[in-house]
């Protein structure tokens, strides 16, 4: 896609690409109502074929349970992308544990200032 760093979507990610065979839309128009709706809210670009057999997996594991499952998929989805926080992000990543992380009430408002609970701690 052109406009994109060097014509790639994604270009900062060190995620790996895949191109896929065939026509992405028909496969994912396959795909069970409850996996499309998580995908529809997806952060990464899943496959409709990678997708899938993550769904079964996620069914498997939580018997059955499409609220489980999705909760599985979330998981997945997360520890792929705490791969590429750092290297893409830096570390002042809100993401990355333990590095220049303040406790909630250290933390400004939402107008800059001290946060309410801090206020009411003085």
């Amino acid at each position: 896609m052109k406009g994109y760093a060097g014509g790639r979507r994604n270009a900062r990610s060190t995620l790996k690409g895949r191109r896929q065979a065939g026509d992405p839309m028909a496969a994912y128009d396959l795909l069970p109502p409850d996996l499309r709706h998580w995908l529809a809210q997806a952060v990464l670009p899943w496959s409709a074929r990678s997708a899938l057999r993550a769904w079964r997996r996620a069914l498997l594991v939580c018997n059955d349970d499409a609220a489980e499952a999705r909760c599985h998929l979330n998981r997945i989805e997360r520890k792929q992308l705490s791969r590429d926080i750092i290297r893409v992000w830096g570390e002042q990543h809100p993401d990355v544990a333990g590095v220049g992380r303040a406790k909630p009430s250290q933390r400004p408002g939402p107008h800059g200032g001290l946060s309410a609970r801090r206020k009411t701690e003085r």
